[in-house]
């Protein structure tokens, strides 16, 4: 029998990757026989960089350091492409495992506009997600002015 294996990652506890290699062990364990071919799956959200990192030949991390979600410095790595593509991932900028704790209030979503930013002047994907960023709606603006600079010389107005 012919088995697809093809989960998405389950938020901080496992990556896409490893969960399609255990649930292939488990399968294997009970039906050596079956063919089986894993697919790792990403929503756009946490994890959809790796997933593409290992899908797409020659695709190259890049990494920069941006403001995360408390205000702090975190390293936040994206992918190019072959062509030029720049993918970038709000969970690796601002998501909620990079908070000590939740902070509805007072955690943005800066990160993500300044590492948008340095990706350009690339053809650009992002990964929003489903959208669990750490920021209330408040915090979403913030990004767009920090990668306003890079695209258009001005801050855009609030």
């Amino acid at each position: 029998m012919r088995i697809v294996i093809a989960p998405d990652s389950f938020k901080g506890s496992i990556s896409a990757g490893a969960a399609a290699q255990a649930l292939a062990a488990g399968w294997r364990s009970v039906h050596p026989g079956d063919q089986l071919s894993c697919v790792p799956l990403a929503d756009g959200g946490e994890g959809t960089l790796d997933v593409l990192a290992a899908a797409v030949p020659g695709a190259r991390w890049r990494g920069d350091r941006v403001t995360g979600p408390a205000g702090r410095p975190v390293d936040c790595p994206w992918l190019e492409l072959p062509g030029g593509t720049a993918v970038v991932e709000l969970a690796r900028a601002s998501g909620l495992p990079l908070l000590g704790r939740p902070d509805p209030l007072g955690a943005h979503t800066a990160g993500l506009g300044e590492v948008i930013g340095r990706a350009l002047p690339r053809r650009l994907r992002a990964g929003p997600g489903p959208r669990r960023g750490s920021a209330g709606r408040a915090g979403r603006r913030r990004p767009e002015r920090a990668a306003a600079p890079a695209c258009r010389g001005r801050q855009l107005p609030f």
